[in-house]
């Protein structure tokens, strides 16, 4: 199931029923899993570790080195989980010694064309990347996020669960679980109600969390004031637990 024209270096490790398509080039410290399928003029080298049943489009670049001055050639990586699928086009790079060393995607994302996702970001399971969404250095996507067309993180933003950018979003400070964000540079617009209606959240929960938001962007609190607000009710709805968990760790600020 490799196409003649595809380069596999002897060295690379591909499981059981991997498609290589024409003129791909697949490195030496490349690992695919079983029933992976590479498009034709795909590059992947690096030290890169693919899972299984993921569908890789044509002419994307998988595992090149960092776009960070300070990168020295060390044996970084990046890690795909099973299940995704990248279209045409995307960039994905290795991690760095200044971080983990590992850039890590999860299991079962939509990633779109264009997209690039540079050295040492976190990206969970279950997001969407629309076309052109681009990740700076060291960004986290937890599970479930959306990030519309054109979308740009700043280097070391997170983006909270369930979240959803609007297209041409530039999101340069976090954006916690849940919410909406539009904007040059992106601001709050409420809770992604419909996404959440979509994977189950039951209207008792959407209401808890209507009034978290509030809490945290139109009662007039100051931010630590907010979150002891919200402490103090995280017992009778444990629906906001993950937006407290969020703002514990967040080191940018959030969108405002």
């Amino acid at each position: 199931m490799i196409h003649p024209t595809a380069i596999v270096h002897p060295g690379a490790q591909l499981g059981e029923n991997v498609s290589v398509g024409a003129y791909s080039i697949i490195g030496e410290h490349v690992a695919i899993g079983d029933n992976t399928v590479i498009g034709p003029h795909a590059v992947i080298i690096g030290r890169t570790r693919i899972g299984c049943d993921n569908r890789i489009y044509q002419f994307v670049s998988l595992g090149e080195v960092p776009q960070d001055k300070k990168y020295g050639g060390e044996p970084t990586c990046l890690e795909i989980g099973d299940r995704n699928t990248i279209r045409e086009f995307c960039t994905f790079n290795l991690g760095t010694a200044q971080d983990v060393g590992i850039t890590r995607i999860g299991d079962d994302n939509w990633i779109m064309a264009y997209v690039h996702v540079a050295h040492d970001c976190q990206v969970g399971n279950r997001t969407v990347f629309a076309n052109n969404a681009q990740l700076a250095g060291h960004v986290h996507i937890d599970d479930w996020a959306i990030l519309g067309g054109f979308s740009g993180v700043h280097q070391f933003c997170r983006v909270g669960a369930h979240t959803m950018t609007a297209a041409g979003a530039v999101v340069v400070q976090d954006v916690p679980p849940y919410v909406m964000a539009a904007g040059n540079t992106a601001s709050p617009y409420g809770i992604n109600a419909e996404g959440l209606k979509r994977r189950g959240f039951s209207p008792e929960a959407l209401l808890v969390l209507k009034r978290a938001y509030r809490t945290i962007y139109k009662s007039g609190l100051m931010l630590d004031e907010a979150r002891a607000r919200l402490q103090e009710e995280v017992v009778a709805h444990p629906e906001i637990q993950p937006l407290l968990d969020f703002l514990a760790v967040s080191r940018r600020g959030i969108i405002r």
